[in-house]
């Protein structure tokens, strides 16, 4: 190796340090169920922050989105036309046939675990729906490429053709967020590498076994394009089309890929 020359690779944890994070994703699954469970008409964006930061802190975790650059909140809870990023609130109430998204981080023994799903408040439109789980089969179609040898834009291009997938099987387009994506993640909740969700393959850091990276694409029923909210975290989409965002914390192994962010079933 030349002199000064780091060895290329998506930063790598042991086996001891997967289980270490996969408890802390646990904890962050089992919020986001509760979450879930505690989303009905009429309840407060506020109330299920509150639901999610209890079961973290039951847990022995700490939140990590909460404080992070000053954000208010243990989720993002991203309604709607709202991508991602948005701040739990008393003043934002439930409807039936919202669109949720939820996004949430806790820190165990110094390790963090960081995860988001989409679901509805009652029915959803059909479109919605498909909007939720074209981005959920993103997401598993970048799960899918975490293989040892694979470069890091090869995740990226396979979650982008999972999306054109998704577009072939509902018929019909979805927008791929400019400029938000995926990262590594470790004794940080953000850590580089960068991870695009769309992009030709091949290029970047190798994947190794034990290199870890969290896997969130999103997805909107319109424009690829977004603005942020004079509250300086809100990400909307331009045109006012809905959003879907899902994530999971995913580790490189010698057995296939290892999400570390499970839910309690």
């Amino acid at each position: 190796m030349g002199f000064g020359r780091k060895r290329k690779v998506v930063p790598f944890r042991t086996s001891g340090e997967l289980d270490a994070m996969a408890a802390a994703g646990a904890i962050v699954g089992a919020a986001l169920v509760a979450v879930r469970d505690a989303a009905k008409p009429g309840v407060s964006t506020l109330e299920l922050d509150r639901v999610a930061e209890a079961v973290i802190r039951d847990a022995g975790a700490v939140p990590s989105f909460l404080g992070y650059n000053g954000f208010t909140g243990s989720i993002c809870s991203s309604v709607n036309d709202r991508v991602v990023h948005g701040i739990p609130s008393a003043d934002d109430i439930l409807a039936e046939g919202d669109l949720v998204s939820i996004d949430c981080g806790a820190i165990l023994d110094g390790w963090h675990g960081d995860s988001a799903w989409t679901f509805g408040v009652g029915e959803l439109a059909q479109e919605d729906t498909e909007l939720s789980e074209a981005t959920r089969l993103s997401m598993e179609a970048g799960i899918a490429a975490m293989l040892p040898g694979n470069r890091l834009t090869d995740v990226s291009h396979a979650i982008e053709t999972g999306t054109h997938d998704a577009e072939k099987l509902f018929g019909r387009p979805f927008g791929i967020v400019d400029g938000y994506g995926g990262h590594g993640i470790g004794r940080e909740m953000h850590m580089e590498p960068f991870l695009a969700n769309e992009g030709a393959p091949g290029k970047g850091p190798q994947l190794v076994v034990g290199s870890v990276l969290a896997i969130e694409p999103m997805l909107t029923l319109g424009t690829y394009e977004t603005e942020v909210l004079d509250d300086d975290w809100t990400v909307v989409t331009t045109d006012g089309s809905r959003a879907a965002h899902w994530e999971h914390t995913v580790a490189v192994t010698e057995s296939g890929p290892r999400i570390l962010t499970l839910r309690p079933e």
